[in-house]
């Protein structure tokens, strides 16, 4: 009886957990910074990129505060084939110059002469494409166009945006899950080989925009039935604008933030969200969380958002060869 029990329980282990050991799996390990650079205390000291070495065939690229507020993150991986590159950066980006750097250091390390690079978008805002001009002119670069029908041709989407589509790296595969209520064309990829989950702009530490109240709903749902079964390591989004104080933020603006949160969530905060938007009964709604707050976008919040971004970037800009450190908050 209890061989034949055994046997039960261990067959219903992949039901119960997601691997049946705390060894791993076959997840590629990674390290993240306790802190990351924002924009300052004095900008002439801070350089325009962070990069940080997740694993040596994944890489974290964040574009300071003293180059744009947004402080984005960009994430590169290499395959066998081909590298991908997620976001090109904002506003007057150096994007090229840090992106040749860190795959030439990757080409001398790896022993190779090149490598292609494939530059695909989290979605198609401003503050993700900046750079896409300077890496178009890049020898063996192709960018894939921040559009429904540019995501749809470089995943292999027909059924856009229920069906999965994958790109293959050479010995890595990258699934990619439709996500569109940010933005039409928003897209979220699964590296399978960390359990890395890049949400782009539909969840980090900060405020989710949201345009399309049912469209955001269906895509958190999407996510969340996408990653059941899966390991999920890390999920990483493309911004930090929440405090490392639960419930508080930083203001819109802001490109000093030097308490602010880690940028890796989990799945847990997928479910938050998602518990969030069904509960919500389909009303649009302004909700806060503790790593993260919903917006829903009308006209004029937009414009209450764009004034206050004017407002608090210059007084910040004013300062921006040494910021005040006490409070880094300022409103």
């Amino acid at each position: 009886m209890f061989g034949k029990l055994s046997v039960f329980l261990i067959l219903l282990l992949p039901l119960a957990a997601q691997i049946p050991q705390p060894d791993g799996g076959s997840v590629q390990p990674g390290e993240l910074p306790a802190h990351w650079l924002t924009g300052g205390p004095k900008c002439m000291e801070t350089p325009d990129w962070q990069v940080q070495e997740y694993n040596e065939d994944f890489y974290v690229l964040r574009e300071s505060g003293c180059v744009h507020y947004e402080k984005p993150f960009l994430y590169l991986i290499f395959g066998k084939d081909r590298a991908l590159l997620q976001d090109s950066g904002a506003g007057k980006a150096t994007t090229r110059v840090i992106v040749d750097q860190v795959m030439g250091r990757w080409l001398e390390r790896k022993q190779r002469h090149s490598i292609p690079l494939l530059v695909v978008h989290s979605h198609s805002h401003g503050d993700h494409t900046a750079g896409d001009s300077q890496l178009a002119a890049r020898p063996m670069t192709e960018v894939v166009p921040a559009t429904v029908a540019g995501v749809k041709k470089a995943y292999g989407i027909r059924n856009w945006p229920l069906e999965i589509g994958h790109i293959d790296l050479g010995g890595r595969t990258i699934d990619a899950i439709g996500v569109p209520g940010h933005d039409a064309a928003a897209v979220a990829l699964y590296d399978r080989a960390t359990g890395v989950l890049l949400t782009g702009d539909n969840l980090y530490p900060g405020r989710l925009y949201v345009r399309d109240w049912p469209a955001f709903t269906a895509s958190a749902q999407r996510l969340v039935d996408f990653t059941k079964g899966r390991v999920v390591t890390h999920i990483l989004g493309n911004h930090i604008e929440q405090r490392d104080i639960p419930y508080r933020e930083y203001t819109i603006g802001s490109m000093f933030q030097p308490q602010e949160h880690a940028l890796e969530l989990t799945r847990g905060h997928l479910l938050e969200l998602n518990d969030a938007l069904t509960s919500s009964g389909g009303k649009p709604a302004r909700l806060a969380y503790r790593d993260f707050t919903v917006w829903p976008m009308t006209p004029e919040v937009e414009r209450e958002m764009n004034q206050i971004e004017h407002e608090n970037s210059a007084r910040q800009r004013k300062n921006m060869w040494r910021q005040p450190e006490s409070t880094g908050d300022l409103k």
